[in-house]
């Protein structure tokens, strides 16, 4: 288990624990995955672990910040540990493989809402949907 698992968890507030630390492993090992896929992991890693543990991590780790979910459209939400950055997602229409895309560059409209919106727009969610260079081979 890494090290830098316990500083995260630590520096967060949140209690260091065998289920959280490994959680996080995994996502920085496997990023954009299911809450089955982490299970998957985490199982094979420590063992027993329930299913309703597994969430309960993501959901702890998701409120502090340590883990974002993103939710595409037509797919389970996905998991993953680059938080705070404003990134953006590309995702394959027929393998369903995600990657991560820096923010836009030059005029960006997904941070600029109405001006009288009353809303300060802190994070912009923005996937790109189409096929990976390895599906658009004949």
């Amino acid at each position: 288990m890494s090290t830098e698992a316990v500083d995260r968890l630590r520096e967060a507030g949140l209690r260091v624990t065998v289920p959280r630390r490994t959680v996080l492993d995994v996502l920085a090992r496997h990023p954009h995955s299911t809450a089955a896929a982490v299970e998957e992991h985490t199982r094979a890693l420590i063992g027993r672990v329930s299913t309703q543990a597994i969430y309960d991590v993501l959901a702890a780790c998701v409120r502090a910040g340590l883990v974002r979910r993103i939710e595409p459209a037509g797919s389970a939400a996905l998991y993953e540990t680059r938080t705070g950055d404003n990134h953006h997602h590309l995702i394959c229409r027929s393998c369903g493989g995600v990657s991560d895309v820096d923010c836009v560059v030059g005029d960006q409209p997904c941070l600029t809402p109405e001006p009288d919106s009353g809303f300060e727009v802190t994070e912009a969610e923005v996937v790109f949907w189409g096929y990976c260079a390895r599906c658009r081979k004949p």
